[in-house]
């Protein structure tokens, strides 16, 4: 994907931790990108009625080395974007929307979380995290409501090359499968939010019990990143409530399917084995 919007995705993920006087430059860069961009540090501050100490912090914030650096991506952006055209925007489900106009909106916001994800997603991260899981004596999968649904996918993928790895859904399962980890294992925590109280507990019995942990998460900032060994970051759209969690869930549904193909490429000759013998018990239900 270009990277023509990746200064409106860093605000958008970076919004929820940002301070009050923060949010109030990010509010004002995002109603006005075309006249930001030309704008000195001392004319962003003045017309977002904050200071240059503040938008300084808010640069930072969003991974810029400072006014400069973020001044040159966001004219880079405007640039890219003026070349190839308006760009489509994340469109929540609608009241009386027909159904072809749902298929295409739907479709496309799940194209773009893939997309966008792509481009907050660090790569060197994604290699410790399939090294992690590769060198795992167990894998546990730690989920609530759609990410429970992400941690299922996940565990139907990996049984399939015969690693010990299991999926925990709720509460309760979750706070005793963490307790009973021991060093050599990983547990991933998957949360949009990265503030899920059961699973920032559980991962306190992580760290006690010595194993290592990854995170499949939203924002860099939350209390869920900041504690684990390993970030997956996605990027998904802030729409209504409407679409619920889609998403986020195709996102880490696709960091999933990455974490699966990197272990079983590392790992294909002993793995083989186990991907031709559960293809083949898989093909023989539908014999005639």
């Amino acid at each position: 994907m270009a990277q023509s919007n990746s200064v409106e995705i860093r605000i958008c993920d970076a919004k929820p931790t940002m301070t009050r006087v923060e949010r109030a430059v990010a509010e004002y860069v995002e109603s006005h990108l075309d006249a930001v961009r030309g704008m000195s540090i001392k004319q962003l501050a003045r017309n977002s009625r904050t200071s240059e100490a503040s938008v300084l912090r808010f640069c930072k914030t969003l991974g810029y080395k400072g006014y400069r650096d973020f001044a040159l991506s966001l004219s880079a952006a405007l640039g890219s974007q003026a070349q190839s055209g308006a760009e489509r925007r994340y469109t929540d489900i609608r009241p009386g929307d027909d159904l072809g106009t749902i298929i295409e909106n739907v479709s496309f916001n799940n194209r773009r979380s893939i997309e966008e994800t792509l481009t907050v997603l660090d790569r060197a991260e994604m290699e410790r995290a399939v090294h992690m899981l590769c060198g795992a004596s167990r894998v546990d999968w730690y989920g609530l409501g759609a990410s429970g649904i992400v941690c299922a996918d996940a565990q139907q993928k990996f049984m399939r090359i015969n690693m010990r790895c299991q999926a925990f859904v709720d509460g309760h399962s979750i706070q005793t499968a963490a307790a009973l980890l021991r060093p050599g294992d990983v547990a991933v925590l998957v949360s949009n939010s990265g503030t899920t109280n059961d699973l920032l507990d559980a991962l306190e019995l992580v760290h006690a019990a010595g194993a290592g942990s990854i995170a499949l998460t939203r924002y860099s900032k939350s209390p869920l990143a900041a504690g684990v060994d390993v970030v997956l970051r996605i990027s998904t759209p802030e729409v209504t409530f409407r679409s619920g969690a889609m998403g986020s869930r195709i996102a880490m549904l696709n960091l999933v399917d990455i974490l699966f193909s990197g272990v079983a490429s590392i790992q294909y000759e002993e793995i083989k084995e186990y991907l031709e013998r559960t293809h083949d018990a898989l093909q023989s239900r539908h014999r005639g």
